[in-house]
C-alpha cells in the first residue's frame, strides 16, 4: 500500500482567516492589563492582525516547500524538527523587523523592552501551536487517504477479476481462482470448480490485477493461487520446486527460478 508523495492540500486558508484575528485577541488579553476601545486600540489591532497573516503566510509557505522538499518519511522527526526551526525562525525574524520598522515611523522611540522579555515568547507559544496544527493536519490526511486505499483494496477483494464468456462479463471471485496459465497465445484462467476463461491480457497484465497476498508469479507459464500450492522442495541449481495441490489443469510441480526462490519462500511463510 502506497500514499502518493505529494504534498498534501490543506484547504487553510478560511480557517486562518478567521483564526488569526482570534490569535491576536487572546494576545491583548494575555498582554494588556486595561484595554480602551478606541481608534489607536483598533488601528493597533488591525496592524498587528495584519503582521499575523503575514507570519502566518510566511509559516505556510514554508511548511508547503519543505512538503515538496523533504517530505515526512522516512524521518518525520527529522522533518519535524527543521519545520518548526525554519518556520519559528522565520515568522519571529518578520515580526521583529516589522514591529521595529512601524515604531521608529509612527513613535520614533525603541521599541519597549516588554516586546522582547514577553511578546515574542507568546509568539513563539503561538507559532509552535500553529506547527502543531499542520503536523495533524499531514497526518490526517495520510490516514484519510490509507483508508480511502483500504477501502478500494477491500471492493478490489470483494469484486475479484473480471473475465468475459461470451457476450457477457462474469466476476470471478479470487478465492475461486486457482491459477492462471499460459496456453499459445493465450492466458487461460482456472477456476477452483475447474472451469477455463481466455483472457484477452497477457500474463504480465494479469499479474498486476491480482492481490500479491493470494496470488504468486510462478515463472513465465504460470501464476498459482495460495490455496494451490501444497509446499516446495529444493530443485537443482537452486531452484524450487512447488507442490501443486492435485489438478487436471495443473502438472503436479511448477518450478521457481533460483532469482525469485527467496521471493517466494516468503511469501509461502506469510500464508502459514
Amino acid at each position: 500500500m502506497t500514499i502518493k508523495k505529494s504534498p498534501a492540500k490543506y484547504n487553510d486558508i478560511p480557517i486562518f482567516l478567521i483564526l488569526i484575528p482570534c490569535i491576536n485577541a487572546l494576545n491583548y488579553y494575555l498582554t494588556y492589563s486595561n484595554i480602551s476601545l478606541n481608534w489607536h486600540t483598533a488601528l493597533t489591532f488591525a496592524i498587528d492582525t495584519l503582521e499575523g497573516y503575514i507570519a502566518w503566510w510566511i509559516i505556510r509557505s514554508i511548511i508547503i516547500r519543505l512538503d515538496r522538499k523533504i517530505p515526512y518519511a522516512p524521518k518525520p522527526l527529522k522533518r519535524i524538527f527543521i519545520q518548526i526551526l525554519l518556520t519559528c525562525v522565520g515568522a519571529l525574524a518578520f515580526i521583529i523587523v516589522s514591529t521595529e520598522i512601524l515604531n521608529w515611523i509612527v513613535k520614533d522611540t525603541p521599541v519597549p523592552s516588554s516586546f522582547y522579555t514577553l511578546d515574542i515568547f507568546i509568539f513563539l507559544i503561538w507559532f509552535f501551536v500553529i506547527n502543531g496544527i499542520y503536523i495533524a493536519w499531514h497526518y490526517y490526511i495520510v490516514m484519510n487517504e490509507l483508508e480511502k486505499l483500504r477501502r478500494e483494496e477491500k471492493k478490489l477483494r470483494q469484486d475479484g477479476f473480471t473475465v468475459k464468456h461470451g457476450k457477457q462479463n462474469l466476476q470471478i471471485p479470487f478465492a475461486g481462482i486457482a491459477g492462471i496459465y499460459v496456453e499459445g497465445e493465450y492466458a487461460v484462467l482456472i477456476t477452483t470448480d475447474a472451469k477455463k476463461y481466455l483472457l484477452d491480457q497477457s500474463l504480465d497484465k494479469v499479474e498486476k490485477l491480482l492481490p500479491g497476498e493470494f496470488f504468486f508469479r510462478m515463472n513465465r507459464q504460470y501464476i498459482l493461487h495460495r490455496n494451490m500450492v501444497s509446499g516446495y522442495e529444493r530443485g537443482e541449481h537452486n531452484k524450487l520446486n512447488v507442490l501443486v495441490s492435485p489438478s487436471p489443469q495443473f502438472p503436479p510441480n511448477v518450478q521457481v527460478s533460483r532469482t525469485k526462490a527467496v521471493a517466494f519462500k516468503s511469501w509461502f511463510q506469510q500464508g502459514d
